[in-house]
């Protein structure tokens, strides 16, 4: 004989896939698979289409969406944001949970009076992790090696910017050591956050930084501040493939002639940063060198940024920068063989190869927080040289969190 059915239950259950816009029947093989998936908003894709073809007659979602919109903005849905249909053990529609990727949950439940509707704002949660490796490769695939995730490379990239250039100066066999945060929400890893200390080492240079102070600022290991007066580069990663000279055969003329820039090889629409901050002092066609920025920094500096596709939104003459900044875009105008940056460098009006400009930093820390400094110093440092190694595929899955316990 079969077993006796089930007693009645009020159960909900999360549904797992989009549901046949004709029915609200769901069979008992569907509802047991999972409870964890969620979908996406399709672009152009409303909600009152959603919930239509769940079944919902339209004066029923009506009220459906007016209890979501005390929470949620159903206008500004996006397709990174998630949605999914709560239904009971007969497959009937209960409600409807809506995620906002990177703020938090509305739920809507159906109750005898109605629609209640529900807030769950996601709470971050920052755990650190250390990830210890060698230079084999690109930056990226061998952090990931060591157990961290690619994203990091970018975070390095930006802390090591004034003293490191990343499209040149790194060598196969340089060896990284890193700690870092990890942000979580909802239980679910989000993003990589600040790096918190590290160490590299770039053939005989051992560079090292530490954050600290109330502006999250990175600071050496004797407290002197990494930022300077100019960036290393332009453009975060790419390649050299012309350097400054007083003599270099132009490839469009076919003739010697001086070269004053650095040009960086890169894909078109690459975003170019201003590498100090100042004033632009003009934005246009500059001859041979196409759509070009010009922009005057302190002390008689002067940088340009030849050969752009397009300038940045908000760029124009006189318009303050702050370095980092986006100005514009690598091209090919002017005259040029291919996309690439050239960026060249003036100081009291004569032209300076740029990488070879030693920057002042900013001021060091100040006397009476060194010893704060230095004994945060000392706690990154036990903590990056005390973490065991990283199962690094454990560790892209997301199955392992090493926190390491800084408080």
């Amino acid at each position: 004989h079969p077993p006796p059915p089930p007693p009645p239950s009020n159960k909900t259950f999360l549904m797992i896939r989009r549901p046949p816009r004709s029915t609200l029947s769901i069979d008992r093989r569907q509802r047991q698979m999972c409870i964890r998936d969620r979908f996406s908003f399709e672009r152009g894709e409303t909600l009152s289409t959603i919930l239509g073809g769940l079944g919902l007659e339209p004066e029923e979602a009506r009220t459906l969406i007016e209890a979501l919109i005390q929470h949620v903005d159903v206008r500004r849905l996006r397709p990174v944001d998630r949605y999914a249909a709560l239904v009971d053990e007969a497959g009937q529609f209960q409600g409807l949970r809506v995620t906002l990727d990177g703020r938090g949950r509305a739920e809507v439940r159906r109750q005898s009076d109605g629609w209640q509707s529900t807030w769950s704002e996601f709470v971050e949660v920052s755990e650190t992790r250390v990830v210890k490796g060698e230079l084999e490769g690109s930056l990226e695939s061998s952090i990931v090696r060591a157990g961290g995730e690619a994203a990091v490379a970018y975070v390095m990239a930006d802390v090591l910017q004034w003293d490191l250039d990343f499209n040149r100066d790194l060598r196969l066999g340089d060896e990284f050591e890193l700690l870092y945060e990890r942000i979580h929400l909802d239980g679910d890893f989000h993003r990589v956050g600040d790096i918190l200390a590290l160490k590299y080492a770039n053939e005989d240079r051992q560079l090292e930084a530490y954050r600290f102070g109330e502006d999250g600022g990175h600071y050496d290991g004797e407290g002197r501040p990494l930022r300077k007066l100019f960036l290393k580069s332009p453009l975060r990663y790419s390649r050299v493939t012309s350097g400054f000279s007083t003599r270099r055969f132009h490839p469009v003329l076919k003739r010697y002639r001086p070269h004053y820039g650095v040009d960086y090889g890169a894909p078109v629409g690459t975003p170019v940063r201003v590498t100090g901050s100042g004033v632009v002092k003009s934005v246009g066609w500059d001859g041979g060198g196409g759509k070009t920025v010009k922009v005057r920094h302190p002390n008689g500096y002067l940088t340009a940024y030849l050969h752009l596709s397009r300038f940045a939104k908000g760029i124009s003459a006189g318009s303050r920068v702050t370095q980092g900044d986006v100005i514009g875009y690598v091209g090919s105008t002017g005259l040029s063989t291919g996309p690439h940056l050239d960026y060249r460098m003036q100081q009291n009006g004569r032209w300076m190869d740029p990488r070879t400009l030693k920057s002042k930093p900013a001021a060091p820390i100040p006397p009476e927080q060194l010893a704060e400094f230095e004994s945060l110093r000392e706690r990154f440092r036990q903590t990056i040289e005390s973490a065991p190694p990283i199962d690094d595929g454990a560790a892209r899955q997301g199955d392992q969190i090493a926190d390491v316990g800084i408080d």
